[in-house]
């Protein structure tokens, strides 16, 4: 028997997803092109691609242009945001694209998982990618060897640029540089050179939010009344949410300053920020533009929102949300368990009223409070005769109230923000020569953080202050003009002056912004 004999048959080389047809038709070729920025200079070469592109394939006689797919001002990190790119890998997969022409591997894609992840889809299919820029053809047995070599180096390449990016960023910040989105932001536009100037139309609705806060209203009710008046919020929509007021009321670009580097990039490739807690540097510039909301309303404000926060916490530790609804609300206190009253609709045999009860009483099976109900007539009863009290005896209470005045800058104890910024501006230049010790940059730090803290505290204090004399101002020239004593009760007169209400067993406690208290029996 006859030795057997093989004969190998090379197997025809396969291009493109016509490799099963008996003509050799023309290659459809498509070319991919992308340029990093939306500058003029960065446009030119986009254009120049497009038409190196379409020429140089037009001009091979064995290849059809299957397209020219162009990603314009776009990232090559990643290709999540590249239609373009996307469009043309469809086009692979529906068959319609042979090969790919493309100027370079940091043009196709600058993540080394990507680059290889669409290589060897579209290998799988036979279509290969042309590199022009490295002579690199992907089909070749030592392409994808090449390939991963120059997309190692254009991750790096990358990396390097985002590290560059973060260094001018850096530089910026410490030279006070503040670069502020305002397409979103409500109450400012910018001007030629880029500045933030105020809007007027729209800064008058920051005040309104302000104001209309510091005057008792929640968030809720804020949002809900710009919604019925129409007015349209930052990003132009109709619809405004809490979170939309308290932004605006905690944002210090609307007192002039600016915090730089709130968020940051923790990963070039996927472009991912987070919220900055403490783990890169952060820069406070003061006076960087024209406030719209001055210091002193910014820091009540503030402060106000730390109260409603602590009234919204009982005595027990569950939570209460914030209510301003009406005059008494979170005001009334019970004088034997300190929780509030709530306003009930009461029906007690036929006959309505409107009545306030203290919110333990109101819980199934809690029994431990036996605080009284109370009318809604009645405190407001209660409210015109601790006032009257106060205008039928004006000179008690017009010398208390100036001994108030006197107490409180007496015990004031508001340290020199001067002196805070002057250490501070010597900490910064410590904190630079610092940064190559750990421990020595640290406690450079910890002294900054405190200094802070302390300025913050002596800005409320001085604002808490000159908020108590006014008040205290206030009640003193009502009761010097007020010429007779008041016999309709005012709502806007008592949200003005009454502090608190604390109800007992057989007598009432009223106690004014102004500092004074009166007891009044009923």
């Amino acid at each position: 028997m006859a030795e057997a004999k093989v004969m190998v048959i090379p197997a025809r080389r396969q291009v493109g997803n016509n490799v099963n047809k008996e003509d050799k038709p023309k290659l459809r070729v498509a070319a991919y092109c992308r340029v990093s920025t939306d500058s003029d200079e960065q446009a030119t070469s986009y254009d120049a691609q497009v038409e190196h592109y379409t020429n140089y394939i037009n001009n091979n006689s064995e290849w059809d242009l299957a397209g020219i797919f162009a990603d314009d001002g776009i990232s090559g990190t990643n290709t999540k945001k590249r239609e373009k790119f996307n469009l043309m890998i469809e086009e692979c997969n529906a068959g319609h694209i042979d090969m790919i022409i493309t100027k370079s591997i940091s043009r196709f894609a600058r993540n080394t998982l990507d680059c290889l992840q669409y290589i060897r889809q579209l290998k799988e299919k036979n279509i290969p990618v042309l590199f022009e820029k490295e002579s690199i053809n992907t089909m070749d047995a030592k392409g994808e060897v090449l390939i991963t070599i120059m997309a190692s180096l254009a991750q790096q390449e990358s990396q390097s640029l985002s590290q560059n990016v973060k260094l001018g960023l850096q530089y910026r910040y410490q030279q006070g540089l503040v670069q502020v989105n305002a397409k979103r932001f409500l109450g400012y536009t910018k001007d030629s050179k880029g500045k933030l100037i105020i809007e007027p139309e729209q800064a008058e609705i920051v005040k309104r939010i302000y104001l209309e806060y510091l005057d008792g209203s929640s968030m809720d009710a804020i949002a809900n009344r710009l919604m019925a008046d129409g007015i349209i919020n930052g990003a132009g929509h109709e619809r405004w949410h809490t979170s939309n007021i308290r932004q605006i009321l905690i944002n210090e670009k609307y007192i002039g300053d600016a915090l730089l580097q709130k968020t940051y990039t923790t990963d070039f490739l996927t472009k991912k920020r987070i919220k900055n807690n403490g783990t890169v540097p952060q820069y406070y510039v003061e006076d960087n533009h024209e406030a719209i909301i001055p210091k002193d309303i910014y820091m009540l404000v503030q402060e106000e929102m730390v109260r409603r926060r602590n009234l919204s916490k009982r005595p027990n530790g569950k939570g209460r949300n914030f209510s301003a609804k009406h005059c008494f609300a979170q005001i009334v206190v019970c004088g034997e368990c300190q929780e509030y009253y709530r306003r009930i609709h009461w029906n007690n045999n036929g006959c309505k009223s409107i009545v306030w009860r203290c919110m333990s009483r109101l819980e199934p099976g809690n029994n431990s409070c036996h605080s009284r109900t109370v009318n809604e007539i009645l405190l407001q009863d209660i409210i015109m005769q601790a006032i009257n009290t106060m205008l039928g005896d004006k000179d008690k209470f017009l010398e208390a109230l100036q001994q108030n005045i006197t107490a409180v800058i007496r015990e004031s104890d508001v340290s020199s923000t001067t002196e805070i910024d002057s250490r501070l501006q010597a900490l910064q230049q410590e904190l630079l020569r610092r940064a190559n010790s750990k421990k020595e940059y640290d406690e450079v730090a910890d002294e900054i953080f405190r200094l802070r803290e302390l300025k913050k505290q002596s800005e409320i204090d001085s604002v808490t202050r000159d908020d108590q004399i006014n008040r205290i101002t206030e009640m003193h020239d009502f009761i010097y003009k007020q010429p007779a004593e008041i016999d309709e009760y005012d709502e806007t007169l008592a949200r003005r002056m009454i502090q608190k209400i604390t109800v007992f067993e057989d007598h009432f406690n009223v106690e004014f912004k102004s500092g004074v208290d009166v007891e009044i029996v009923g």
